[in-house]
C-alpha cells in the first residue's frame, strides 16, 4: 500500500511543507520515489537473509521496522525527515515482502496448495496496492495526510502477533557463508539501477552525474553474475534463469509491474489534474480496481493448482491488451462509466498474474533458496514500479508544455501497454510448451542436488 498512498495525498503534503519554509519540488519527488529505489535493492539481501537466519525472524524484525518508520513518517516536521522516514520503510518492506512468499512456499509445498495460497497472497498484495489511492485520498481529504502512515503500526502489530501464533520458523538446511562482495554488487547495481530510472527524466539523461551512474550499475551488474557462478553457496545461481519458466516469470512479473505502476499513477494524475476530481473522488475510482483484485486473483490461484500457469497468463495479456486500447481513446470528457470499465479490466489483468509467476518460480527453486527466489520477482517488480516513474514523469513534462493535454501526452505509453499484454500472451505460452518443460527438467539435477546440500 506504501507504493501508492502517497499518490493521492502529495497536494497535502506539498501545501503543508510549502507553509513551513518551502522545499524542491525534487524533494517531494523523492519523498516518493525513495521507498521503490532503497526497496529495489535490498530485497535479494532480504530474501536471502531470510534463508539463512530464519524466515519467521527476519519477516517480524521487518515488520518492527517498517511500524517504527511509519511512525517516524507521520510525525516528519519537514520534507528531508519524511524522506528519511520513507527510506527506514523500505529497509522493513526489503525484510517482508519476499520473506512472506518464501514462507508461503514452505507451509504449503504441495503445488495446487500453494498456488491457492498464493492466489490469496496476491489478491491481498494487489488489493492493498490498488487501496492505496483510495485510502490516501479519503485520510488526506478528511483527517489529514499524516494519517496515511497510523494505519501502518496497528497493522504491524497485529501482523507480528499473528506470526507469533501461527507462522513456523523455517531456515536453509545449508549454512551459506557471508558474501559481502555479492551483496555490495548488488546494491550498487540494484540502487544505480533505479537510480537512473528514477532521476533521469528529471536530471536529463545526459548529465554527468546520471551517466555515471549508470555506468557504475552496469558494471556492478555484470559482475554479479559472474562472481555468483564462481561461488558454490550463491544468492541465486545464474544457472536456473536457463530453465525458460523461471526466466519467462522474472521478465513478465517486470513488464506487467511497469504497466500496472504507470496505470495506477496515471490515471491518479489524469482524474486530478485533466478532470479536476478531488482526492477523495479520485480514490473511489479506483474501487472497481481493488474488486478486479480482490475477485480474480484467488481464482488465478485456483486455476494454475489445477490447470497449470497458461490460462490466467493468457487472461492477463488479453485484458492488458483491451484495457491499454480503450485508454487510447481518453479524453477529459471521457465518460465515468467508461472510466469504471477500464478499472475494471485492469483489476482483472493485475489480479490474475500474481498466482502463476510466484508459483512457477518458487516451483522451479530448491526450497533453501526460496526466499532468494521470491525476492527475484519482488524486485523485478520493483524495478518495473521504477520504470514507470521514469515514464511517466516523461508524459507529465509533456502535458506540462502546453502543446498536448494529459491524456494525449500519455498515448504512447497505451501504446506500450498493449506490446506488453502481447508479450506475455506470447510468454504465456511459450514457457508453458513442451520445449520449457525440457529446459526446466534439465534443470532437476542441480535443483535436487541444492535440495540436498551438495553444491
Amino acid at each position: 500500500m506504501d507504493l501508492t498512498i502517497l499518490n493521492v495525498a502529495l497536494p497535502a503534503i506539498h501545501d503543508e511543507f510549502r507553509l513551513r519554509g518551502g522545499h524542491s519540488e525534487q524533494q517531494m519527488q523523492w519523498a516518493i520515489n525513495i521507498y521503490p529505489l532503497v526497496l529495489a535493492s535490498l530485497l535479494i539481501l532480504g530474501g536471502a537473509t531470510g534463508d539463512r537466519y530464519g524466515r519467521r525472524r527476519v519477516f517480524q524484525i521487518g515488520l518492527t521496522v517498517f511500524a517504527t518508520a511509519s511512525l517516524l513518517c507521520s510525525l516528519a516536521p519537514n520534507i528531508e525527515t519524511l524522506i528519511a522516514g520513507r527510506f527506514v520503510q523500505a529497509v522493513g518492506g526489503a525484510m517482508m515482502n519476499p520473506v512472506a512468499l518464501s514462507i508461503i512456499s514452505q507451509v504449503f509445498p504441495a503445488r495446487a496448495e500453494r498456488a491457492r495460497a498464493l492466489g490469496i497472497w496476491g489478491a491481498m498484495s494487489g488489493l492493498s496496492l490498488a487501496l492505496g489511492p483510495v485510502v490516501g485520498g479519503l485520510l488526506s481529504q478528511f483527517v489529514g495526510w499524516r494519517s496515511v502512515f497510523w494505519i501502518n503500526p496497528l497493522i504491524c502489530l497485529a501482523a507480528l502477533l499473528l506470526t507469533a501464533l501461527y507462522v513456523p520458523e523455517s531456515k536453509s538446511p545449508t549454512v551459506r557463508g557471508v558474501d559481502v562482495i555479492g551483496q555490495l554488487l548488488l546494491v550498487i547495481g540494484l540502487f544505480g539501477l533505479v537510480f537512473v530510472l528514477v532521476e533521469g527524466p528529471w536530471l536529463g539523461w545526459s548529465n554527468p552525474g546520471i551517466i555515471t551512474a549508470g555506468v557504475i550499475a552496469a558494471l556492478a551488474l555484470l559482475a554479479f553474475p559472474r562472481h555468483q557462478s564462481r561461488r558454490d553457496d550463491p544468492f541465486i545461481d545464474p544457472r536456473f534463469f536457463r530453465s525458460e519458466p523461471f526466466a519467462s516469470a522474472t521478465a513478465i512479473a517486470l513488464l506487467e509491474a511497469a504497466v500496472w505502476g504507470a496505470f495506477l499513477l496515471l490515471m491518479s494524475l489524469y482524474l486530478q489534474s485533466e478532470r479536476g476530481y478531488s482526492a477523495s473522488r479520485t480514490g473511489l475510482m479506483f474501487l472497481p480496481v481493488a474488486v478486479g483484485l480482490l475477485l480474480f486473483s484467488p481464482l488465478s490461484g485456483r486455476m494454475v493448482g489445477r490447470f497449470g500457469a497458461r490460462p490466467p497468463l493468457l487472461v492477463t495479456g488479453l485484458a492488458i491488451v483491451i484495457a491499454s486500447v480503450l485508454l487510447l481513446f481518453l479524453t477529459a470528457t471521457t465518460p465515468v462509466w467508461v472510466l469504471l470499465v477500464i478499472f475494471a479490466v485492469a483489476g482483472i489483468a493485475f489480479g490474475m498474474v500474481s498466482a502463476p509467476i510466484i508459483s512457477t518460480a518458487l516451483g522451479g527453486m530448491p526450497q533453501d533458496r526460496a526466499g532468494a527466489a521470491a525476492a527475484v520477482i519482488s524486485t523485478n517488480r520493483q524495478i518495473g514500479v521504477s520504470i514507470d516513474i521514469a515514464l511517466c514523469a516523461e508524459v507529465s513534462q509533456t502535458a506540462a508544455l502546453g502543446d498536448r493535454d494529459f491524456a494525449e501526452a500519455a498515448r504512447p505509453l497505451w501504446w506500450l501497454g498493449i506490446a506488453v499484454g502481447v508479450v506475455v500472451g506470447g510468454l504465456a505460452i511459450s514457457s508453458t510448451s513442451v520445449r520449457a518443460e525440457r529446459s526446466a527438467q534439465r534443470l532437476a539435477p542441480l535443483i535436487e542436488g541444492k535440495r540436498a546440500g551438495i553444491p
